[in-house]
């Protein structure tokens, strides 16, 4: 073996490299980025729940009960309804994950050494939030009766405030069920952006593109005719990951099919744009290929999907609502699962609509300043 040519080699790769700066930033960048969002995200543990209280009660017990929640660290008291029938509309748009009901007369029942039943009512969309929302909330409850006896200097404990934990949604806490939807619209920004973003690097590379613009085509009719089959594609794509979680893993659909074809169809638009952008500003497929992998990590972090936003620090939690996804699974588990309609989910809806209108332009910008270098 010649070392001298090894060297040489060796020299050759590293020039390559200073050549494609942007790659050589992916390529450092990336696994700091990694190291830090998922070392927030995943070791975060799932606390501020939003959370309404109905204190029908209105005695100095249930405020006690209610400020032990509050101070917990991991509920925070977001909404206050006069009554119980007001929860549904706020569990449907999201504005609250967790509720507790403190029913009439549980002052005297537990002055008079009688069970005293609380609700703990969860949003079951997210299995996981759900789980840890109902389980620290019996803890408290049982952390409450605790001080209270030992207040009260009772030697023997009675029943006490007993929780009484109810699902909405999700009754049995299936992961499935808040999984599948999910899966639709991460499969669809999966393919969707990894195919376009070779779109057009890759006929460039080949040299083809130049050929097609000595054909009688305008650059708007090849955009449309680029763009065009990776739609239909999508929406064959969509219906067909539909039907299989909808029939093979037996995931329920109870809200408006329109609202769930309309948001995926936006969240489409998105991703075709975006694989479009990144397939414009890439020099080789190679960096393209790192975009998108550099793109799809807090894609798939910050959108809910793995974790729980509720877990994220509020900075992180702040960045989520600059990532489509987030968008796109709210209105599928919400219209799988929970049942909402287009009111509960019109601003997802205008968010992703935003998200499509912004991505299309800049794709169409990027294409023309792209094709005049």
């Amino acid at each position: 073996m010649n070392w001298k040519h090894v060297r040489l080699l060796i020299w050759k790769e590293f020039l390559q490299l200073r050549r494609d700066p942007i790659l050589l930033a992916l390529l450092l960048i990336l696994p700091v980025l990694q190291l830090v969002m998922l070392g927030y995200v995943v070791g975060a543990d799932v606390k501020h729940l939003s959370t309404a209280v109905v204190d029908l009660d209105r005695t100095v017990t249930s405020r006690r009960l209610a400020e032990s929640f509050a101070s917990s660290g991991y509920y925070d008291i977001t909404q206050r309804p006069a009554k119980e029938s007001d929860l549904r509309p706020l569990l449907d748009r999201g504005d609250v994950k967790v509720a507790l009901v403190i029913p009439e007369g549980t002052e005297s029942r537990v002055s008079a050494g009688e069970a005293a039943p609380v609700g703990i009512v969860v949003d079951g969309s997210d299995s996981r939030t759900a789980s840890v929302g109902s389980g620290y909330a019996s803890q408290l409850i049982a952390v409450f009766n605790a001080k209270r006896i030992a207040e009260q200097g009772i030697s023997i404990a009675g029943p006490g405030i007993d929780a009484r934990v109810r699902v909405e949604y999700n009754p049995s806490l299936r992961a499935v069920n808040s999984m599948v939807p999910s899966l639709l619209a991460t499969i669809l920004l999966l393919t969707m952006s990894s195919v376009m973003s070779q779109a057009v690097v890759g006929e460039r590379e080949r040299g083809t593109l130049e050929l097609m613009f000595v054909t009688p085509i305008s650059r708007g009719e090849y955009l449309v005719g680029k763009l065009t089959p990776y739609i239909l594609i999508g929406v064959v794509q969509m219906s067909l990951t539909a039907l299989v979680g909808r029939t093979w893993f037996g995931v329920p659909f109870h809200g408006q099919l329109w609202v769930a074809v309309l948001g995926l169809f936006l969240f489409m638009l998105t991703t075709v744009a975006l694989g479009l952008f990144i397939s414009l500003v890439s020099h080789t497929r190679q960096q393209a290929q790192q975009v998108v992998i550099f793109i799809m990590l807090p894609f798939f972090v910050l959108s809910g999907f793995i974790f729980p936003v509720a877990s994220m620090p509020t900075v992180l939690q702040v960045v989520t609502y600059a990532i489509p996804l987030r968008y796109a699974i709210e209105i599928l588990r919400g219209t799988f699962i929970q049942g909402a309609g287009a009111r509960e989910l019109i601003w997802q809806l205008l968010a992703l609509a935003g998200f499509s209108v912004v991505m299309l332009t800049l794709a169409l910008f990027s294409f023309h300043k792209r094709l005049s270098d």
